[in-house]
């Protein structure tokens, strides 16, 4: 199959599993990332997501297709959607879009951001990650109470690895998508006195496998997605949800990534 890469032109696609509808939603693409395509099955595609190489099916009528050039070009996007309410896009033909923080503005200019040759106006003023300063507390916040979805990177639906990298795209820092992946990155910090608001914590099972994260607020308190992106106590036993009058993850290792 000749190579071919595309774009998501709606704010958020589910990435499946399979090629199905019934399938597992195992991550999502925002508005304005960009994938190479790996294959084909009718309506199904199988892409790679190009900024943390995370692999799914999708309905091919979710993308605008690239050339190779634009593929490469849209590799460095500083203009993010920032973590506001009323994100609106106006397509060519007059429809809106509501985007969701994190998304991509690709060849922003002007008022404009560009799909490939597809003209898009924005209305509302970008987030330029590599001009303005680290606010990782203050995008985690924003996102207080938004319910837990798993696969979800999106304001109305999000799971803790993809709330975590989520708050720091919106930083310019560039996280991998699953929770153990995120662990492999990064500097350890080495004793919980010793965390900085905006420090990232990893929590494993029983087997030792990293099955969640979150990010540090103090070195006593975290916010995570789990039932919704909520605020808890932490210290070195792990999370304690005061509302369940327990301990719900097993504290592993501490990481920073700025």
């Amino acid at each position: 199959m000749e190579q071919l890469y595309g774009i998501c032109r709606v704010a958020v696609a589910p990435l499946r599993a399979e090629p199905s509808d019934k399938a597992e939603i195992s991550s999502q693409l925002l508005f304005g990332e960009h994938v190479e395509i790996l294959q084909k099955d009718e309506r199904w595609w199988q892409v790679r997501n190009a900024y943390d190489g995370y692999e799914g099916w999708m309905d091919f009528k979710q993308l605008s297709m690239l050339t190779l050039e634009q593929y490469v070009e849209n590799h460095d996007c500083p203009h993010l959607v920032p973590a506001e309410l009323n994100n609106l896009l106006i397509a060519a033909d007059g429809s809106k879009y509501y985007l969701s923080p994190g998304s991509n503005l690709p060849m922003f200019d002007d008022g404009f951001c560009y799909l490939g040759d597809e003209k898009y106006e924005v209305l509302f003023k970008p987030r330029i990650v590599h001009s303005e300063t680290y606010t990782i507390v203050d995008y985690a916040l924003f996102f207080q109470n938004v319910p837990y979805l798993w696969g979800g990177r999106n304001l109305f639906g999000i799971d803790c690895s993809g709330f975590v990298q989520t708050v720091f795209k919106l930083n310019g820092i560039k996280l991998n998508r699953d929770a153990w992946q995120q662990a492999e990155q990064g500097v350890l910090v080495d004793f919980l006195p010793e965390v900085r608001p905006g420090d990232v914590a990893f929590f494993d099972n029983d087997e030792g496998r990293i099955t969640h994260v979150g990010i540090m607020l103090s070195p006593s308190e975290i916010i995570h997605a789990s039932g919704k992106v909520r605020i808890d106590q932490i210290d070195n036993q792990g999370i304690y949800n005061a509302e369940l009058g327990r301990y719900t993850h097993k504290l592993r290792i501490i990481k920073r990534f700025s």
